[in-house]
């Protein structure tokens, strides 16, 4: 017997389905005590692969149709830096990250993306010379490996992320590429038209915007690459990974600056309704490769497989026990609980934070 062909991401998109990408692994698994703060390397993928494939499986089980290596900031130069004394190299996390990967999409119809990010080199020397190496290494580790696709996510200079691009793009697989940038632009202030037609011409098949703000902002920005595409005649498929985090007095520098930032952001968490009118603003937009990023636990990527449902012909597992808008509450014992499971509910409720002392707003601190 033979085995069905994988249908890859780019045929996926050319048909118009709706792709759910996974949600945030990092900031997840440093609550659960496997990642180092403030570092957030990925070593846990070697030295605690029963961590990672559980949350792999989990955001399968939601309805994601994209494994996401667990290898952000797996570039040796930020290793070293982050104190990796375990003498953990990039190659066997890479290894060990692909196979988990792997491991968990078999079990479903899902992908393997192979995911490079931002490197220390480049901020400390600029130097295409000595950047884009760093990305070559990588993309050779993942080669060897059964991935599907590549994603260059997390940048903050398009110059950059360009650069990863065209090292990613000579491998012959597709290439989605994500900047964690707000309307205002890239940190050098090029605007995310500009940056979008610059990542399509360095090769990108997907491009749009991961991390740092939250999901209407990113929208937002993602619009704004449309925008600069379409200006200057170019084809591209959208993509979004969003924080899952409120962030609305943030700009440049995402929640990086927000003095919750990382420890105290639960106040800040979106519900999945919230997650739910996200999907649905990015389905508007006409994007249609849709997930998270950090905030994102499996049930905001479920929120996204239920509020896109019709779109997508299915359901995920993850739904079966849970009900369409709360309408697993039609049995429960208490009336005024019963009342509530009903969409009409949740879309006009005004959650309350709880904390009487608590500010609506902070000040983001000085970059």
């Amino acid at each position: 017997m033979t085995m069905e062909k994988r249908r890859g991401i780019l045929e996926r998109l050319n048909a118009g389905e709706v792709v759910v990408g996974d949600g945030g692994y990092v900031m997840q698994l440093e609550r659960r005590g496997y990642v180092k703060a403030g570092h957030w390397t990925p070593e846990a993928a070697v030295e605690h692969p029963e961590a990672v494939r559980q949350l792999h499986r989990e955001f399968l089980r939601a309805g994601a149709n994209v494994m996401q290596t667990f290898t952000f900031y797996c570039s040796e130069d930020k290793l070293e830096l982050s104190g990796n004394v375990t003498n953990i190299t990039g190659t066997q996390i890479n290894d060990a990250a692909c196979n988990m990967a792997r491991e968990v999409a078999s079990e479903g119809d899902a992908l393997v993306a192979g995911g490079v990010s931002q490197t220390p080199c480049y901020l400390q020397t600029h130097s295409e010379v000595e950047v884009k190496p760093i990305f070559k290494k990588q993309m050779d580790d993942f080669l060897k490996k059964d991935i599907d696709f590549f994603i260059a996510e997390f940048f903050e200079h398009v110059e950059e992320a360009a650069w990863a691009v065209e090292v990613l793009k000579a491998s012959g697989k597709p290439v989605g590429a994500t900047l964690c940038v707000s309307p205002h632009g890239d940190r050098a202030g090029i605007p995310p038209g500009e940056c979008a037609v610059r990542l399509v011409k360095a090769g990108a098949d997907i491009v749009g915007i991961n991390c740092h703000l939250d999901p209407l902002t990113c929208v937002r920005t993602v619009k704004l690459m449309k925008e600069g595409l379409e200006k200057a005649g170019l084809k591209a498929h959208l993509m979004i990974q969003p924080l899952g985090f409120h962030t609305p007095e943030c700009n440049i520098g995402g929640y990086l600056s927000l003095p919750e930032f990382p420890f105290a952001l639960e106040t800040r968490a979106m519900t999945r309704w919230d997650i739910q009118k996200y999907a649905r603003e990015a389905y508007n937009a006409g994007i249609r490769y849709i997930g998270g990023c950090c905030g994102f636990e499996p049930y905001h990527i479920r929120a996204i497989a239920e509020e896109l449902a019709a779109e997508r012909g299915f359901l995920p597992p993850a739904s079966e026990k849970h009900g369409l808008w709360g309408s697993a509450l039609e049995m429960h014992t208490k009336p005024w609980v019963r009342a509530r499971a009903q969409r009409d509910y949740w879309e006009k409720l005004l959650p309350a934070s709880g904390r009487p002392k608590c500010p609506s707003m902070a000040t983001p601190m000085d970059e």
